[in-house]
């Protein structure tokens, strides 16, 4: 059962992680490249804030973002900023996030987000954690994949793993981390599945993008090609 109230508490303490050490920063160092290919910190950190903005948009019934060239457009805007100004954004951006969360609400509701996509208003908070916590990763500021909540890590393995089941690219896949297991790709439909064993942040690195899974351990055929998020 999702817990909306619990996940915006754990954005709020994903949030004060990620504005301390962002704290720690200077102006130079917000405009190193960051680990996502052409984006720099300051591309993340304007991400984020415009991100909590474009959920707000969401939990009260407007369009998450404009348009696709629109969201582009204010990330390149605000990427070049002082450090001081990302925090400050970072920081009334996320309070604004928590305001509409806290607002009383029918969080069953199904709202939409971008390009079509449709959800339940109670797993935003969630959405809005997973944003959180793998663009602080991304920033390579010494917060990695091994750092992450434990009950977070778990929720989004599974929550990938729900996204790729079914996907006709995706052969038959089990997960496990050695105590739990997922599936995900297409139906077996006889065929064996392959089993892909690691660690919970390799499952999740290899799942979100992050890591290639050449941590990983395959059994029943080749690591599967994943599909972009």
């Amino acid at each position: 059962m999702i817990d909306h109230a619990h996940d915006l508490a754990s954005v709020r303490d994903a949030t004060e992680r990620l504005l301390t050490a962002v704290g720690t920063l200077d102006n130079a160092a917000v405009t190193h490249p960051s680990r996502l290919p052409g984006w720099s910190r300051g591309h993340v950190l304007a991400h984020l804030a415009r991100n909590a903005d474009a959920l707000v948009n969401v939990l009260e019934g407007r369009p998450m973002y404009v348009s696709g060239e629109a969201r582009d457009a204010d990330i390149e805007r605000d990427a070049p900023r002082g450090l001081a100004v990302q925090l400050a954004d970072l920081r009334e951006s996320a309070a604004r996030f928590q305001e509409a969360g806290g607002a009383p609400a029918d969080w069953a509701r199904t709202v939409e987000l971008r390009n079509g996509v449709t959800d339940s208003a109670s797993r935003v908070p969630f959405r809005r954690w997973v944003e959180v916590e793998l663009h602080h990763v991304d920033l390579d500021i010494g917060y990695e994949l091994e750092d992450l909540p434990a009950d977070f890590t778990e929720r989004e393995i599974g929550f990938l793993a729900d996204r790729f089941a079914g996907h006709p690219d995706v052969p038959p896949t089990r997960l496990t981390d050695g105590t739990r297991a997922w599936s995900t790709g297409r139906q077996a439909e006889g065929r064996p599945e392959v089993t892909v064993t690691g660690s919970p942040a390799d499952l999740l690195g290899w799942l979100a993008g992050r890591r290639t899974g050449t941590a990983l351990k395959v059994d029943g055929g080749p690591l599967p090609a994943l599909p972009p998020l």
